[in-house]
């Protein structure tokens, strides 16, 4: 285990810790329990308490008792269904080249322009570029779960969907960097691998994997890692500037998943 200099949210981690190792548990995951792990990895106490009060505000977490009747909290339909759409990113792998895109198209009443930036914000954070104003687009694997995004926020009604191939005009390469920041996705990779290569190479130097550590180390780099494959959509490599970064992150967090998340379980008890 090395020191890292992220920074990372107790309410991120608390997703994280729940999308690795919560849903393989018998039951409610007790609070003591959240306290323990959380602290592994720098959290206190009172952090991890306001923390899980908001995502039980969000509707993320519900209260349950445990077997032997001790307070804890488990996922609700959603959580699971956030959870399970983001297994098919985190854990991918390379995307296919020529998979198509798929279009969201919207329109939204004056009267409820509110719902615009809901939707603007929910679109970009699935990983969709901006065609045109009001047209947004994506490679097609992300259709299903955007889905299942808009539907559970009621947005569904403002959007249609098509697919389709781009025919031009420009180069389907010029478009693709006028419709995502390349430069920023490419930052997100880098900034990975400036935490998480070395931490790697420090594991790939020894034999022993004793299980807090493996733990601490895999829930950081999953934490990081998690957010990513929404910064970056999984753009067909042909479209994407030499050297991109995005194989080398990618090949980085397989390799500590492989490493550690196995190790990591015995910590947590599952």
């Amino acid at each position: 285990m090395i020191n890292v200099s992220e920074q990372h949210a107790p309410r991120s981690l608390i997703v994280t810790l729940y999308g690795a190792y919560g849903r393989l548990m018998p039951g409610p995951v007790p609070v003591a329990e959240l306290i323990r792990l959380l602290a592994a990895a720098g959290v206190d106490a009172p952090s991890v308490r306001s923390s899980v009060s908001r995502l039980k505000r969000r509707g993320l977490l519900l209260p349950a008792r445990t077997a032997q009747g001790a307070a804890g909290y488990e996922l609700s339909p959603e959580a699971r269904q956030l959870l399970d759409d983001g297994d098919r990113r985190i854990y991918a792998a390379a995307p296919p080249e020529d998979e198509g895109w798929v279009l969201a198209v919207f329109s939204v009443p004056e009267s409820e322009r509110q719902k615009r930036h809901v939707l603007r914000s929910r679109l970009a954070g699935l990983g969709f570029g901006t065609a045109a104003p009001g047209v947004w687009i994506a490679p097609a694997r992300l259709h299903e779960e955007t889905r299942h995004t808009l539907c559970r926020l009621g947005l569904d009604p403002y959007v249609d969907f098509f697919r389709g191939e781009h025919l031009g005009f420009a180069p389907t390469v010029e478009a693709v960097a006028r419709w995502w920041d390349l430069a920023a996705i490419a930052k997100a990779h880098e900034a990975f691998l400036d935490v998480h290569a070395p931490v790697l190479h420090a594991w790939e130097r020894r034999t022993d994997t004793p299980p807090e550590e493996a733990y601490h180390d895999y829930l950081l780099a999953l934490d990081s890692w998690r957010h990513l494959p929404y910064t970056d959509p999984g753009l067909p490599t042909r479209l994407l500037p030499a050297n991109w970064p995005g194989a080398r992150s990618a090949e980085v967090f397989r390799a500590l998943h492989e490493r550690l998340r196995d190790a990591g379980a015995a910590y947590v008890g599952v």
